[in-house]
């Protein structure tokens, strides 16, 4: 791989602080607009649908006493409370169901709002961190994501491109790649476009039925070169079948660059742990490899993340 750029010549290209405005919070979701939706509406031919979220329960793939909690899921009623007559006014077998969840919001499927990352005390749009206290995020939450995420998809499988099951560890994806994989696709990437890169990783842990070596571990994913070429082609969101979407370890000293310069300075909504392989499958049946997707984060007030079901239509 060739040698990569600085953090600081990155920022300079990529910084799109101001440029909708002082009081944006939506940054490169900007470029999903009315027309960008209705233009992907229309790639829907078949009706058939594909959820790109992992099931939320205790089993996931969160490491054990990590303070991303996986759900737990708790009944708070159930038929063996209508069996035992505690269900006030419940007779002659009619009664109902409760339950609730505990979880970290970033424990499965799910996007990242601009206010979880932070850079030189800053986040998206020169806001300072203070603005994120105990309280939750006063700007930049993931409530003003919760409808825009509506556009055209393009799923990038890197590892079938290379006819492999997944991408090694060490694979670090490079712009060259990005586009290789796009032209033996037969897409091309458009304003406003939603880009999900399968790299296999999640593949590779599903297979052996064992999540302890997936989360804060070594993982391929895009390097920061890339981050350039989203914003030229304005990308609106990208997301991934890994932990933290980008490659791991970094190809700088800064852990996890693009989430520092992608989500603070360009304003990138990143989204992690996709379940990708049934949709990547149908697309290496029909060869098409766009799709209409509808993927907002649950609405939690002031929440610098939140799961997501992503659902993408053919």
């Amino acid at each position: 791989m060739h040698a990569q750029p600085t953090i600081q010549s990155v920022i300079e290209k990529v910084n799109n602080w101001g440029r909708w405005g002082p009081d944006d919070e939506l940054g490169t979701l900007n470029y999903i607009t009315p027309h960008k939706r209705v233009q992907a509406a229309r790639l829907v031919r078949r009706g058939t649908t594909f959820s790109l979220s992992l099931p939320l329960d205790r089993f996931g793939l969160q490491p054990p006493m990590d303070r991303r909690l996986n759900p737990q899921h708790i009944m708070l009623t159930s038929g063996s409370d209508l069996l035992a007559g505690t269900q006030p006014g419940m007779k002659g077998g009619y009664g109902y169901a409760d339950d609730m969840i505990v979880m970290a919001l970033q424990a499965a499927t799910h996007w990242n709002a601009l206010a979880h990352m932070f850079y030189d005390y800053h986040m998206y749009n020169n806001r300072h961190c203070s603005l994120v206290s105990s309280e939750g995020a006063a700007k930049n939450s993931i409530v003003v994501a919760s409808s825009p995420i509506v556009s055209r998809a393009i799923l990038l499988d890197i590892p079938r491109v290379l006819n492999i099951p997944w991408l090694p560890e060490d694979h670090y994806i490079t712009v060259e790649e990005i586009e290789h994989t796009l032209s033996r696709q037969g897409i091309t990437i458009e304003p406003g476009d939603i880009l999900l890169f399968r790299t296999g990783h999640m593949t590779r842990f599903l297979s052996s039925g064992e999540w302890n070596e997936y989360t804060y571990t070594n993982a391929p994913g895009p390097c920061l070169e890339v981050l350039p070429w989203l914003h030229e082609n304005q990308v609106a969101a990208v997301a991934s079948d890994t932990w933290a979407f980008e490659a791991v370890p970094s190809t700088t000293p800064l852990w996890l660059p693009i989430h520092a310069v992608g989500m603070v300075y360009m304003g990138l909504m990143i989204g992690e742990n996709f379940l990708l392989d049934e949709w990547a499958n149908d697309c290496a049946l029909d060869g098409i490899y766009e799709a209409f997707i509808c993927a907002g984060p649950i609405p939690f007030s002031r929440a610098v993340g939140a799961p997501v079901n992503p659902i993408v239509t053919k």
